[in-house]
């Protein structure tokens, strides 16, 4: 109470509070230069914001809350660059007196707007979830959030400090010295060597046998006793999309990248095994171009096997043992190439068919597979006059010729949103499946927001996300004959 009276008895005398002190008595002992300035919380504020705009796809805690606290870090990072550019380029007046009293009401404004986001955001998760037939997130999800951003943001920005420091010891000479030469070691040294090290734990993952997974005893599956192809050789998805096909009457041909030491080998080992087990005398051939693995979606192949009641010959090509994600960025050539040579072998030798039997040849590729699988037809034109058809499933927004092609696309599925035309420009939804809510398009943001759903597009039943059910291959259209 005499704190309040002090203050009043200042004012009414006309002097000044210091600028430090708030003015109202039960925060006299708060001094604002302790808060944030004005800038920094408008700066972190908006970057959590965005964070918080609405996904694609249902968002766990812990992803939510390292996709909050580094983007408020990044804010931050931006707006402390944006200040040191700024004292380099222009001499800060002296006459300049720092505006601490706007900090508080800045400070408070940026308490309230992230609760009303945080609301809002609650509801967008608990209507992607009822659409997935997932259970609604509660209190408890936005507590973890909460704590998991502040800790990221706070990890983040002590590095930051620490590095800022360490900067201004050495001085720009120093400091550009020390990241030319951390540069390069990276690029020279580590990249190399964790590249080697990826490289090969996905090699060995390859190669291991899963000995849940029987070798098949069907003559018309690869790897099987009679097969021309080693069921050792056929690569870990390669395995497992024979081995699934046991209970069927389909034939199922498949080659590893260990099968043969070259695509083009490949390519002509695999028609030897169709041949083998009678694919050319079934109604129809897949061409299925596999995903960066060599995965192949045992959804697709049972609609396949449905829409032509196992009368079909299915017949893949590994060409990488990567994620698809890695192979995607490094390797995207490997699967036009793959899918070619193929594609090109199984025509020919259908071509020396008699006509009358010949069966009807069709192209499917899911994800990174229709990019390899479209890169071979040069339009719509020389798609039909090719092949009976084509079916794209979840195909990368902008990396996939469309027309003339069966696509298959979520509305959930960030992968046919996710390229660098979103940042400025709509996404292309024209022939996309609505299966949940779709997000407004915010320029940049819902750029970001489909990168982070990206990690998770997997984790869903099939029919959201990027998981396909048996439509896949029940939606192959019909042989134009007049072709």
């Amino acid at each position: 109470m005499t704190a309040v009276l002090d203050a009043r008895r200042h004012l009414d005398y006309g002097s000044r509070v210091p600028a430090n002190v708030l003015r109202r008595g039960l925060a006299t002992t708060i001094p604002v230069s302790a808060l944030p300035r004005a800038s920094s919380t408008i700066s972190v504020t908006m970057f959590v914001l965005a964070s918080l705009a609405p996904s694609l796809l249902p968002r766990s805690a812990l992803t939510q809350a390292l996709f909050t606290g580094v983007l408020a870090a990044a804010g931050l990072g931006i707006l402390v660059l944006a200040r040191r550019l700024r004292q380099v380029l222009i001499r800060p007046s002296a006459s300049r007196v720092p505006r601490e009293s706007v900090r508080l009401p800045a400070l408070l404004g940026a308490m309230v707007a992230t609760a009303w986001t945080i609301v809002i955001a609650d509801h967008w998760q608990d209507s992607l979830r009822q659409a997935m037939g997932m259970n609604n997130v509660g209190p408890g999800h936005w507590m973890q959030v909460i704590i998991g951003a502040a800790s990221t943001f706070g990890c983040l920005v002590a590095v930051g400090a620490a590095v800022s420091s360490v900067a201004h010891r050495l001085g720009w000479i120093g400091s550009a010295t020390t990241a030319i030469v951390l540069a390069t070691g990276l690029q020279l040294v580590a990249g190399p060597a964790v590249w080697e090290m990826m490289s090969r734990s996905y090699s060995d993952s390859n190669d291991l046998v899963d000995v849940s997974l029987h070798r098949p005893m069907s003559v018309a599956l690869a790897g099987s006793p009679p097969s021309v192809v080693s069921w050792e050789s056929l690569g870990r998805q390669g395995r497992r999309f024979v081995a699934a096909g046991e209970q069927s009457a389909s034939i199922r041909t498949y080659v590893g990248m260990n099968s043969a030491p070259d695509v083009q080998s490949r390519a002509a080992l695999a028609v030897s095994e169709l041949e083998r087990a009678g694919g050319f005398t079934r109604s129809a051939i897949v061409v299925t171009v596999p995903t960066g693995s060599g995965w192949i979606d045992e959804n697709a192949a049972k609609g396949f096997e449905e829409r032509f009641g196992d009368d079909v010959a299915i017949v893949g090509l590994q060409y990488s043992y990567a994620p698809s994600w890695i192979t995607f960025a490094f390797g995207r050539s490997a699967a036009g190439e793959s899918a070619a040579a193929l594609f090109e072998a199984v025509a020919d030798r259908i071509a020396a068919v008699p006509e009358a039997l010949r069966p009807a040849l069709y192209v499917y590729g899911q994800s990174l597979g229709s990019v390899g699988g479209s890169a071979q037809f040069a339009d719509a034109a020389d798609l039909n006059r090719q092949v009976c058809g084509a079916l794209w499933a979840g195909p990368p927004a902008g990396s996939v010729m469309t027309d003339g092609a069966t696509v298959l696309a979520n509305t959930s599925d960030p992968v046919v949103w996710w390229s660098p035309d979103l940042i400025l420009h709509r996404p292309d939804l024209s022939r996309a499946v609505r299966d949940a809510p779709i997000p407004q398009w915010i320029p940049g943001v819902t750029f970001l927001q489909a990168g982070v759903d990206l990690v998770s597009a997997l984790n869903f039943p099939a029919g959201h996300g990027h998981r396909y059910g048996e439509e896949q291959g029940t939606a192959l259209p019909d042989c134009d004959l007049s072709r």
